[in-house]
């Protein structure tokens, strides 16, 4: 049996500017996804991907010949499946050429929570078929690659998207105020690829690359929660004014007493909230009963 694995991913800075080039603080998780392949020597692939709560969310049988699909549960799902198959056999002629096998895939973090179900999967795929994961992304969902990035990661990096191919950059982040610190689901999933294609339009100049740039910088370098706080309401205010959209504080939590930042496409899936022990208690008295500390989620 062949296995393997990838880490989930969260980001701090450079949400949507990461696609035009910004330098982005990116934090990969302690939670991710496995994937597994034991071949038995048909020539079909049997998938099964299996949920946090061990339940069975999808499942396909695809022929290896052409990846045409055999039956399904869910019929847009495997339809992506084969793409990155298809896309994959492009990189390597020589996948799942001769025989197939049982797939199975794990979830340690729930699928809904855009932690980077589709990432960790791409990753795996291209850990398992030697092929190049960023390759695989732009054939498939699409994207800056950060998330791709953090999957093999050990720790916070900086991210840059770049013509020539992505700029990765080892990231000495462990703040001393990270106690402070608080992830909170929101549970309003936004279609990434939607977001993508939607900011791709915008027109982002030079200056406004760069000052997205500078603030990921001083957020890395902040040696107080302070200083924290205050940098991410300027980065807040800086991609607002870009897309238009009030900040997420002051459209949901203008009565919280610390920051809090919206992560990945605005009014998604995670907030960072600065705060104390009674936080958890302020969001879940808000109805947003997720609420992680950033030691138990990242890595």
């Amino acid at each position: 049996m062949m296995k393997f694995y990838s880490h989930g991913k969260l980001l701090i800075s450079g949400e949507y500017m990461v696609l035009k080039g910004t330098k982005s603080l990116a934090l990969p998780c302690k939670k991710g996804q496995s994937l597994e392949f034991e071949p038995d020597g048909s020539k079909i692939l049997k998938w099964e991907s299996w949920d946090i709560n061990h339940r069975l969310w999808f499942s396909a049988r695809i022929a290896l010949s052409d990846f045409e699909i055999i039956e399904t549960s869910a019929v847009e799902t495997a339809e992506n499946l084969v793409t990155l198959l298809k896309a994959i056999r492009r990189q390597n002629k020589n996948f799942l050429r001769d025989e197939g096998g049982r797939v199975a895939t794990r979830l340690e973090f729930d699928r809904h929570w855009g932690l980077g179900s589709s990432s960790t999967l791409i990753s795996n795929l291209a850990q398992w078929s030697q092929t190049d994961p960023y390759t695989l992304l732009e054939a498939s969902f699409g994207g800056s690659g950060y998330d791709i990035a953090c999957a093999t990661a050990k720790g916070p990096l900086i991210y840059q998207k770049d013509p020539m191919g992505p700029k990765i950059q080892i990231c000495q982040f462990d703040p001393p105020f990270k106690s402070h610190l608080y992830f909170v689901y929101l549970n309003q999933k936004k279609n990434s690829r939607e977001a993508v294609n939607q900011f791709k339009k915008q027109k982002i100049s030079p200056q406004q690359v760069t000052q997205s740039s500078g603030l990921t910088q001083s957020l890395i370098k902040a040696k107080s929660l302070k200083t924290f706080e205050q940098i991410l309401i300027e980065h807040e205010d800086f991609i607002g004014n870009i897309l238009g959209i009030i900040p997420v504080k002051e459209r949901l939590f203008s009565d919280f007493g610390g920051s809090v930042k919206s992560l990945g496409a605005w009014g998604g899936d995670f907030v960072l909230a600065c705060g104390n022990p009674n936080t958890p208690e302020y969001f879940k008295n808000k109805g947003f009963p997720v609420v992680l500390g950033y030691q138990e989620i990242i890595l």
